[in-house]
């Protein structure tokens, strides 16, 4: 059985987004997950992704950027999803405190929401660690449109997982940015997946494979949990 959720609301600058918080009993650390560009908070990957989490012990808050409360189609620019960030964060440190809990609190995301999560840190947002799912590099066959520049001075442990199929991320050049970034960025393939961590010949749904990319990244935030101090 999944974990209940509790449904919430984050003010961002004024305006409201949804959020969804889920707390297995005596969770062992905390994940907040931002969703892709093109799909939501109640996208069946994110779903999967986080019932697996709770189901390692891991508290777990999804939300929306503003652009899709609202439901335009073009994502929100990087000050309001870093606002955005922000609250969520604040959030998960609340829900923590009133739960009389602790531990790490981490930021994870898929594709534009992981970005929007290492920019946010990088303006000086408290984060325990980063998860990206599927880092969008550059833009398909645009290698030379790279965005990477704020991810050097980050020493918050990192984890990419990557498709080996991600055209959002040519392999080499990932592994290059992941060298430079330095010992606290660690990039794990996923063989043969795509951008949205698809197989060609394996029929999962989404939920799955969502639900695939839980235990790596559990395992990643238990070895990292005493390595970066964050907000409680």
């Amino acid at each position: 059985m999944p974990d209940a959720e509790t449904q919430l609301s984050l003010d961002v600058d004024g305006t409201k987004v949804s959020a969804a918080y889920a707390r297995p009993e005596e969770p062992w650390a905390t994940v907040v997950v931002a969703h892709g560009a093109g799909a939501g908070m109640e996208h069946p990957f994110l779903r999967g992704f986080t019932q697996a989490l709770n189901a390692l012990g891991l508290a777990t808050l999804r939300f929306n950027f503003p652009y899709r409360e609202a439901g335009r189609r073009f994502p929100d620019r990087p000050p309001a999803a870093i606002a955005t960030w922000r609250a969520a964060m604040v959030e998960a440190a609340g829900q923590i405190a009133a739960h009389g809990g602790s531990g790490p609190v981490w930021a994870a995301g898929k594709s534009f929401g992981g970005r929007m999560a290492s920019m946010a840190v990088a303006d000086g947002m408290p984060a325990d660690g980063l998860i990206y799912l599927g880092y969008p590099l550059h833009p398909p066959g645009k290698l030379e449109k790279l965005r990477d520049e704020h991810l050097y001075g980050l020493t918050t442990p990192m984890l990419f997982l990557q498709g080996t199929r991600d055209t959002f991320a040519t392999p080499e050049i990932l592994e290059g940015v992941v060298s430079r970034i330095g010992p606290s960025a660690v990039l794990q393939w996923m063989e043969g997946g795509d951008h949205s961590f698809a197989v060609a010949g394996q029929k999962r749904q989404a939920d799955e494979v969502g639900a695939s990319l839980a235990a790596p990244v559990a395992e990643f935030i238990r070895a990292s949990s005493n390595q970066a101090p964050g907000i409680r």
